[in-house]
């Protein structure tokens, strides 16, 4: 089985969102999962414009909690796709070896290969900037699905 885990910083906006939607494009013989790197939001739901973007879509989230990304999420993870720089470098200083590091991708490099352009954080914005985030990350999910199939 395949394991994959969606991080951003705090696990309630963008990094649910991913996992809501490629789990809805995987089949269950892939694992999809989700963290962040601050403990800020650990034990809460995802934000609620973040609920109401993915059940505009037909994906319920609400159920998700938060936790924070730890090293042995090298261990349990085939590949981890991140959200911005930010969270590139914070999950990749917690690497042990280049194993661990090889695993590390920013999610929009599967749309636009090689730029490592972030997915902009939504949580001081609108509720346009959910519906943005929520394309950003279908399309890069998209193409992650396919390539897994």
């Amino acid at each position: 089985m395949t394991k994959i885990l969606m991080v951003c910083l705090g696990n309630i906006c963008r990094s649910p969102l991913a996992e809501g939607i490629l789990k809805s494009k995987l089949s269950n013989d892939f694992y999809v999962d989700s963290a962040g790197t601050a403990n800020y939001h650990t034990g809460n739901s995802p934000d609620k414009r973040s609920i109401t973007v993915a059940r505009k879509y037909g994906l319920d989230i609400s159920h998700l909690k938060g936790r924070q990304f730890k090293t042995s999420d090298f261990d349990a993870f085939d590949l981890i796709y991140v959200m911005d720089g930010s969270n590139f470098k914070d999950v990749v200083s917690l690497a042990r070896n280049d194993q661990d590091i090889s695993k590390v991708k920013f999610i929009l490099n599967e749309i636009y290969p090689n730029q490592n352009y972030d997915v902009p954080d939504p949580y001081y914005g609108g509720d346009d900037g959910f519906e943005n985030v929520y394309k950003m990350l279908d399309e890069a999910c998209d193409v992650i699905a396919k390539s897994l199939s």
